[in-house]
């Protein structure tokens, strides 16, 4: 907790900071509506079966007389149990009877159907253009659909599980820069995907990157800021997350063809590459990872561009190791993901350490997707009672209510920078109950 001290040296919320939250913002605005773009890139338009004598521009009016296009609908195309234009199948040859019938007979025999051997036709009102009219994933393809969605999910579960890892390995600034580069990079690419199955490929990549980006961002704010505006950071990144969508969803009213929104919400990440050459990394991190020399380069720089004078007399090494004393010694255990069960305060309360604060968000962030996965196995549950998957729902939503009352309050209150901390912090509040027990007590 002592890097709280450091950071009021050289400035908790100064120009460096503003900048260094505007940037991140802006990124996130851009990035993280890349997990529902599918939404819109992957809608699926209304569909029927291409037809000879309905689609063909070859075909001249007098093989088709004066019928209207409805018509010409009604003798190609059967209808569903709704009554409407069936989505998967055409008849094998036209029924010109049907013209002359009004209604539904019993008697008269079910003409001949086949499935869309030709293709489809979709309806263009709404989209242009979208992955599913690009590779038709309709009908009995139309559970790929899916697939890419399930791809999608499964690259974010890994993002946030090798991501943490990472960052806690080689530093926010760095993994950030690296996720940002890939994703930029197949978000382009699969626009120009000439297959489906590459094109799922690319979706995976991308959605590896989403939540490094996301993670790291945070990261980077929270450990600039003090702890009086860390609810403050979060709350912007969620309001970044939502500003995000909107944009994204007046970009998709704007570009109806699938390549074209793909390609707008992609290239701009590019851009984002230039200005991470001045973010700095978390001093917090570089400390805490026995690299003390270039926290405190780091320290010197934020201090400089917030105007803080004489940074140099100030901050010197001798204070670095004096204030972080502890924290340096904690450095000579080797984090692991153990460790964020090891001890008990923290198995219940779960802090996000500065040793494992990254790996801990890939965790949680693990653990929120994998529920992203399960939900479409849970709505399956539908075929033997309608409201059995909102009762699980339901139940477990009340359940996780309960657990924050598990958690500490963090209020204004430094965050702990290693497993010590937090063991200290519990010996000291179990030392405090046991002596107003002994108060109480001592009367009798």
């Amino acid at each position: 907790m002592a890097f709280q001290d450091l950071l009021n040296q050289v400035g908790s919320m100064g120009r460096y900071q503003i900048l260094q939250m505007a940037f991140l913002l802006i990124c996130n605005v851009m990035v993280t509506p890349h997990t529902v773009l599918e939404n819109f890139t992957a809608a699926i338009p209304g569909h029927r079966c291409w037809v000879h004598i309905l689609d063909n521009d070859t075909v001249s009016d007098s093989d088709s007389g004066t019928l209207s296009q409805d018509d010409l609908l009604r003798i190609s195309i059967p209808l569903d149990s709704n009554l409407r234009p069936d989505k998967c199948r055409r008849f094998v040859q036209p029924q010109w009877h049907l013209l002359h019938l009004n209604g539904t007979f019993s008697n008269v025999t079910e003409p001949d159907t086949e499935p869309c051997v030709d293709g489809w036709v979709y309806e263009q009102s709404t989209f242009l253009s979208t992955t599913v009219t690009e590779w038709d994933l309709v009908c009995g393809s139309q559970v790929l659909g899916s697939v890419a969605k399930f791809v999608f999910v499964i690259g974010i579960l890994v993002g946030n599980f090798l991501g943490g890892h990472l960052s806690d390995r080689f530093g926010r600034r760095l993994i950030l820069t690296c996720a940002l580069l890939p994703m930029a990079i197949t978000g382009t690419c699969a626009a120009l995907a000439p297959t489906f199955f590459i094109y799922c490929l690319l979706h995976f990549l991308k959605g590896a990157c989403v939540p490094i980006i996301y993670t790291n961002s945070v990261l980077l704010m929270i450990e600039w800021t003090s702890p009086k505006f860390k609810a403050l950071v979060t709350i912007l990144m969620l309001c970044a997350t939502s500003f995000g969508n909107i944009v994204m969803t007046g970009l998709a009213f704007v570009f109806r063809n699938w390549h074209h929104l793909q390609l707008v919400m992609s290239v701009p990440i590019f851009f984002f590459l230039i200005p991470t050459r001045w973010l700095s990394e978390s001093a917090r991190w570089l400390i805490v990872n026995n690299k003390p020399q270039k926290g405190l380069q780091e320290l010197r720089r934020v201090a400089c561009k917030n105007g803080v004078k004489n940074s140099g007399d100030t901050l010197t090494m001798e204070v670095v190791r004096t204030t972080m004393r502890e924290e340096l010694e904690a450095t000579q255990t080797k984090p692991s993901l153990r460790d964020l069960f090891r001890t008990p305060n923290l198995r219940k309360r779960v802090f996000l350490l500065c040793l494992l604060r990254a790996m801990a968000l890939g965790v949680t962030g693990t653990a929120g997707n994998v529920g992203a996965a399960v939900a479409p196995i849970l709505m399956t549950l539908t075929m033997y009672s309608a409201s059995l998957p909102w009762i699980i729902y339901g139940v477990i939503s009340i359940l996780a209510g309960f657990v924050p009352l598990l958690l500490p309050e963090t209020k204004n209150k430094p965050l702990p920078d290693s497993i010590q901390d937090v063991e200290n912090e519990w010996k000291g509040s179990r030392h405090t109950n046991e002596e107003g027990a002994i108060i109480k007590v001592t009367p009798f």
